[in-house]
């Protein structure tokens, strides 16, 4: 794990929030989840993501599958919405 990427703690929140691939568990999801935040955080180009991560390619068209599907989006509300015993006015 490299500064940055996920706890455990944080990727047991995120990953249930993450869909499948077309024929199921997509291997090394977490990698390419923090290969995403890697370059959400930097602003860096996407050939640049560090090849600890994988292909920059492979990454990329993960993010583009997930940008298109709303995965972000959803996971942003989930993250954000009320959480069991807290106050809501």
């Amino acid at each position: 794990m490299t500064r940055g990427d996920l706890t455990d703690g944080e990727w047991e929140l995120v990953e249930p929030h993450l869909p499948l691939g077309a024929f199921g568990p997509i291997p090394d999801l977490r990698r390419y989840f923090n290969a995403v935040m890697w370059r959400f955080r930097t602003g860096s180009p996407w050939r640049d993501v560090p090849e600890s991560y994988g292909s920059w390619s492979t990454v990329y068209d993960r993010f583009r599958v997930w940008a298109r599907d709303g995965v972000f989006q959803a996971l942003m509300e989930t993250m954000m919405g009320p959480h069991p015993g807290s106050w809501t006015p």
